[in-house]
């Protein structure tokens, strides 16, 4: 059945009918405290929706925007043996400042006169190549000249040769003119034979004409020895040429194996000029790494090594300065997961160590003591520590940073994000969500809306 009858309805009774309710009500001090509470409460809802500043808090210290502005070790680049110190602690020393003096302990390098002895070394070797380049000249111009003399002597072969050949020729006409006399005186004694036997002529012309096909005969006889000569003389010539053409290529094989030596040696001496010119300005640049110089201006914190005597290695850190110049910054770190809400330029306040601070981290506005500062670098790698470092330079609009901050105190950061109700604030801390999280969301989606 429904339960709709009045009867039914059970009856609440009326909180004044309570005696505790009744005893408030009389005593005026419990109305006093009602409305405080009631005060209170109005208050706190009041407070709720007040702004926030969204922040997110860092530890770190004070250093120098540029590494070559931090606090840095001098070294010594050879090892050595300190003989003298031209400066104490906390002595201001400008760049090129000779701040210790050492002197040398290897056995190679003791020689007083070492560059020198290196540099006339070094002149020794430069006359020698000069030497070396003489003899290389002159035997390119023997060789030249014995170019030159052999092609004159093939071309005196050449012309003996020609000579042969025009001798030859000649004497085989004379040998033919001396044919052709044979074969005539021959004729004229067999017609003077036939006539003497007919008593036509007498017998001394018979026996002259013998004696002169005798004569003719023997001039054959010379004129072919001449003939046999004459291309004897031709073979000769060009024997003569392959002579000329051996005995000079001897002769230019040889200058050319001097030439070659010469430039060989040449070379090899050029590498060793350059190599003991390498020595000399090595040892002349160890020289001057005897006076161990200050690299920039700045201020001797202090002395690493002591004493008179004592023996370093290169590479030893002798002393630290602190540069006089520089420009401070701060270096905080933060968690992972705040990362990727800051960026380069964002806006920071920054208290300093001993600095009198006031600090309202929710209403930066009504903080005091406080600098403003914005982000120049972020770490991509996490540090040891299991945060990431970032560099925090002064902010140019606002007040300057106090000068009597040294480098190496102490600094806290707080970096400023979006201004939201304190109860927003509240919730997201409740929650555990990371600042700007809607924020960051509802930026994404209207980013995509206007794609």
């Amino acid at each position: 059945m429904l339960n709709i009858s009045d009867n039914n309805k059970p009856r609440l009774q009326s909180l004044e009918d309570y005696k505790s309710i009744q005893n408030i009500n009389i005593k005026k001090h419990y109305k006093i405290l009602n409305k405080i509470i009631v005060g209170i409460a109005l208050l706190g809802i009041l407070v709720l929706f007040l702004p926030w500043t969204q922040n997110i808090s860092g530890k770190g210290a004070v250093t120098t925007l540029k590494p070559n502005q931090r606090p840095q070790t001098i070294q010594s680049v050879i090892s050595g043996r300190i003989e003298k110190w031209y400066v104490q602690e906390g002595d201001h020393v400008k760049k090129g400042d000779t701040i210790l003096f050492i002197s040398e302990i290897k056995e190679d390098y003791m020689d007083p006169n070492l560059v020198a002895n290196t540099k006339n070394q070094v002149d020794a070797k430069k006359q020698s190549l000069q030497s070396y380049g003489s003899k290389v000249d002159i035997l390119s111009t023997q060789i030249k000249a014995i170019e030159s003399e052999k092609k004159l002597k093939l071309e005196q072969a050449q012309n003996k040769i020609k000579q042969s050949y025009l001798k030859i020729k000649s004497d085989s006409i004379d040998l033919i003119a001396a044919d052709t006399q044979l074969k005539i005186a021959t004729t004229q004694f067999n017609r003077a034979i036939q006539l003497n036997k007919e008593g036509l002529k007498p017998l001394t012309d018979v026996e002259e004409k013998r004696l002169k096909l005798q004569e003719v005969e023997a001039k054959i006889i010379n004129q072919e020895n001449k003939l046999l000569s004459s291309k004897n003389d031709l073979i000769n010539s060009k024997v003569e040429i392959n002579r000329i053409v051996a005995e000079y290529s001897e002769k230019t094989s040889k200058a050319q194996s001097d030439q070659f030596t010469a430039m060989s040696n040449q070379f090899d001496t050029e590498a060793q000029v350059s190599k003991l010119e390498n020595q000399h300005a090595n040892y002349s640049i160890r020289n001057g790494m005897y006076y161990i110089k200050a690299a920039q201006d700045g201020y001797i914190n202090r002395a690493l090594q002591s004493g008179i005597g004592e023996t370093i290695k290169e590479g030893t850190a002798i002393a630290t300065i602190m540069p006089s110049n520089y420009d401070i910054a701060v270096e905080t770190y933060v968690t992972p997961l705040d990362l990727t809400l800051l960026s380069k330029g964002a806006k920071v306040r920054i208290w300093f160590d001993g600095w009198p601070t006031v600090v309202f981290s929710g209403w930066p506005e009504m903080s005091y003591g406080t600098f403003g500062g914005q982000i120049v670098a972020i770490e991509n790698f996490i540090s040891d520590n299991g945060k990431f470092r970032i560099l925090i330079a002064p902010d140019p609009k606002e007040a300057k940073w106090p000068k009597q901050i040294s480098i190496g105190s102490g600094a806290q950061t707080i970096a400023l994000l979006n201004t939201v109700p304190v109860w927003f604030e509240i919730w997201r801390t409740l929650n555990g969500f990371p600042p700007d999280y809607y924020q960051a969301k509802e930026l994404s989606k209207a980013t995509k809306a206007k794609k």
